[in-house]
């Protein structure tokens, strides 16, 4: 027999008379509600509010709770985007009384605890990437781009440059990237890959000017391909004058083994969701701290915490800040979870964290190399990027793919990105992983590159076992429904 869906909204599941409590009679007499509202604010028709028992309003959501998939329910190889498991124990610690009942406008006397872990959270994150100095006021990643390049751009201010005007950035980074950069009024231009899938110092130097602020990058970079010639690359950019800015969203491949700051970067801002375990926002709260070099750590956001014979305190003492980025001092809760997570792994745990990831992606990378094209086949680093498959008679598509995992219970790995390589397929297991999973998740990619031979119209009408069914991406961009 058919499992029966359930209403997709709750006034298709409402009957007429049915309640969810019964309200006590009250012992004082009525108000006549002409005197309680005026008439030119009363309704002229009743509102049309379902009406439902308790348990149909909580089977109904939990039902759509179900639908949805996250990454306690599943694989969830979402390249770039490092979605690995948030350990329960992080999300209670921000529950805590001496946490949860904080007020960001307490007397630092109060505050003491939190101060000092802010404190701590900025020299651990310093410790990790190789940074003289941190903020923790970001929200996310994005933002913490944003900021360290107005901290550029105010540093070329300082300096009586700011015909410094172009940031650098290689064709496969980050859509965030050049967006921030022209966001922070600078100019981008765009850095070619070379066929190894980096970046090569003669490909960079016809680029090199007196108008360049500085290059954008990330190492592994977005390919998941580890930048071999880095120091050279950063190198020439210090030549110039310019400064070199990290994106940390790859930092989960290299903790504990290497350090932007040791390969020559100036700023680095690290995704908390990403490398330490935090959720990720989905619009927010998220975390994106900004860590600098020395030379560039006066124009910091304030206030900072600075530790005191006294304790610790806020202070605004900082004539070259670019002032507040975010209201208050940041998404404090995050900072905790990650700095937990910190905590419970060490510098041991986190190197092995880093280590484990990388194995899982070189794993996976040589099982599915031989259905799959690997336009980079070379170690990796924690991600890897396939195009497609290699024997392709029907013309099966990356996002037939990326469907037809759907049902078999896998998020699909990031699509069409980067952009420099035809049908991609994003993929980054992380160290959450165990061997039977890597596994299980080869077998079914190898069931599809099957199924594209020998059933591929039935996967290119795939998912057919989700709520949702494939949907019409081209006219939900032309035509949105935003409402019903």
């Amino acid at each position: 027999m058919k499992k029966k869906a359930g209403p997709a909204l709750l006034n298709q599941a409402s009957v007429p008379g049915r309640r969810g409590y019964l309200p006590p009679v009250s012992d004082l007499p009525p108000t006549p509600e002409e005197e309680l509202i005026p008439s030119s604010f009363r309704r002229t028709a009743p509102l049309n509010l379902p009406e439902l028992s308790e348990m149909d309003v909580t089977r109904h959501f939990t039902q759509l709770s179900m639908r949805s998939f996250g990454v306690d329910q599943g694989f969830y190889p979402l390249g770039s985007c490092t979605m690995k498991y948030n350990p329960k124990l992080l999300e209670d610690l921000p529950t805590f009384p001496g946490f949860r009942d904080l007020h960001p406008l307490q007397d630092e006397a109060d505050i003491q605890g939190a101060l000092r872990l802010i404190y701590e959270a900025e020299k651990i994150f310093s410790a990790i990437t190789g940074m003289d100095a941190f903020t923790l006021q970001p929200a996310a990643g994005a933002h913490g781009e944003l900021t360290g390049l107005l901290i550029m751009k105010a540093a070329l201010r300082d300096q009586g440059e700011l015909a410094r005007d172009t940031i650098l950035i290689p064709d496969s980074a980050h859509g965030t990237n050049p967006a921030s950069a022209a966001l922070a009024g600078f100019k981008v231009q765009k850095i070619p890959s070379s066929a190894a899938g980096i970046i090569e110092p003669d490909d960079l130097k016809p680029y090199l000017s007196p108008q360049v602020a500085g290059l954008m990058l990330t190492n592994p970079n977005t390919l998941g391909l580890f930048e071999e010639k880095i120091l050279t690359i950063t190198q020439m950019i210090h030549d110039i004058g310019g400064q070199v800015y990290y994106d940390g969203a790859n930092l989960n491949a290299i903790m504990g083994w290497a350090r932007p700051g040791d390969m020559g970067f100036d700023l680095v801002h690290l995704n908390l969701h990403k490398t330490f375990a935090t959720p990720h926002g989905g619009g927010g709260p998220g975390s994106g701290p900004l860590g600098v070099k020395a030379h560039l750590a006066p124009y910091l956001p304030v206030p900072r915490v600075i530790s005191t014979p006294g304790g610790f305190k806020w202070s605004d003492d900082a004539p070259r800040t670019i002032g507040k980025v975010k209201g208050f001092w940041g998404h404090f809760a995050v900072v905790i979870k990650a700095l937990a997570y910190i905590y419970c792994l060490g510098f041991d745990g986190l190197k092995q964290a880093s280590s484990d990831a990388v194995l899982a992606a070189n794993y996976l990378q040589t099982l599915l190399k031989e259905d799959y094209n690997l336009p980079y086949d070379r170690y990796c680093m924690h991600e890897f990027v396939l195009s497609g498959l290699k024997d392709n008679p029907a013309a099966i598509r990356t996002l037939d793919l990326a469907k037809g995992l759907l049902d078999y219970g896998i998020h699909p790995p990031t699509v069409y990105f980067p952009l420099i390589v035809p049908e991609a397929l994003m993929i980054e297991p992380t160290e959450s992983v165990t061997l039977d999973l890597l596994d299980s998740f080869v077998a079914i990619m190898k069931e599809l590159a099957s199924q594209a031979k020998t059933k591929p119209e039935e996967l290119k009408e795939a998912p057919h076992s989700t709520p949702v069914r494939r949907l019409n991406e081209a006219q939900a961009a032309r035509h949105p429904v935003l409402k019903w």
